[in-house]
């Protein structure tokens, strides 16, 4: 479960940015994930419930929140750019397949909410 790993990350992250004294004043974190970044949400949640429990010291009652975007591709015949649909990576606009990928393998930090 590679999720675990990636909230332990997240955590580390954060230990990065800011001095314990701000870690007990953080509400959320906000990721922002495509669905090629091959994360599953409701893993990744329970993941950041897990570590929270066990592992996250000083980092009082921090929520977990996911944004999870879609797949687009930029057309190189028409200049376009579609979302993909159930892994269909074709152009809306002109029908031809395209493998530039412009957005939907995030997996980022979005926003980080802190009490004030």
């Amino acid at each position: 479960m590679h999720e675990v790993s990636l909230v332990r990350t997240i955590f580390r992250t954060l230990e990065e940015q800011f001095p314990p004294e701000e870690r007990a004043k953080l509400k959320a974190v906000q990721l922002k994930i495509g669905p090629l970044a091959n994360v599953e949400p409701i893993l990744l949640q329970n993941a950041f419930n897990a570590v929270m429990e066990e592992e996250a010291q000083g980092y009082g009652d921090l929520q977990l929140r996911v944004n999870m975007i879609p797949i687009l591709i930029q057309c190189q015949a028409c200049d376009q750019q579609s979302e993909v649909e159930n892994y269909r990576f074709v152009c809306k606009n002109c029908g031809e397949p395209s493998g530039n990928v412009v957005q939907g393998n995030e997996l980022l930090i979005e926003l980080v909410e802190m009490e004030e």
